[in-house]
């Protein structure tokens, strides 16, 4: 066989691992359908965010939420972001001055989050907040990952910090976890025992194929 003829085979086994890889990306379609359920369950807290450019799914309580773009081209700051009640880090030691430039303070929040790129969005039909969350999976795959010792799957926003949804909302009773990389906070002051509605705590992770522990800061809650 000539070098002529072996370059098109190559290259045809190339697409088809491709394609293979596609159609087995079981934790990107899987998100995406117990993403869905978890808008459905929050109802009235999935809103749009013409603020942000995109959607909000917000905590019952409202002390936090989750935002995603729905075009990257015009995002103000963030494409995808969390908006917290900066009020229970306050009282419990949180000095704003002292906080990195990689978590903003504003009217009373904190917001951490990241760009994802410059993207002008195109949608088939109308966009809707899961027809935007489906842009992540599709365009930024990376940014999309399943925690195994929650049975979660999670939207990584950079710094550590993340939001996670369970993968069963019937078999979990953690339906949705606001998720903080502490460090900042502790270098600006909070004692991250103390900061009211949240659980300061060890998560088991996967780093580099080997389990490890990495300290957060968790707020959960139920929607069904």
């Amino acid at each position: 066989m000539n070098k002529k003829s072996v370059i098109p085979l190559l290259c045809a086994g190339v697409l088809a691992a491709l394609a293979g890889c596609a159609s087995l990306d079981v934790v990107g379609k899987e998100s995406v359908t117990s993403f869905s359920a978890v808008l459905d369950a929050a109802g009235d807290e999935t809103t749009r965010d013409d603020m942000n450019g995109g959607w909000s799914l917000g905590a019952p309580d409202g002390s936090a939420r989750f935002i995603w773009s729905e075009d990257y081209s015009k995002s103000p700051i963030h494409d995808i972001m969390l908006e917290l009640d900066a009020a229970p880090l306050i009282n419990a030691g949180l000095d704003t001055g002292r906080l990195p430039e990689s978590v903003t303070f504003y009217d009373g929040k904190l917001m951490v989050g990241t760009k994802l790129g410059g993207d002008a969005l195109k949608y088939s039909g109308d966009a809707t907040p899961l027809a935007s969350y489906e842009q992540i999976v599709s365009k930024y795959r990376k940014t999309i990952g399943y925690h195994t010792a929650l049975d979660h799957y999670n939207v990584d926003l950079g710094g550590g910090n993340m939001f996670e949804w369970a993968k069963d909302m019937s078999t979990n009773d953690k339906d949705i976890v606001f998720v903080l990389n502490p460090q900042p906070f502790i270098d600006a002051g909070v004692d991250v025992n103390a900061v009211e509605g949240w659980v300061f705590t060890k998560v088991p992770v996967d780093v580099d194929g080997k389990p490890t522990e990495v300290d957060k800061l968790l707020k959960a809650f139920e929607l069904s």
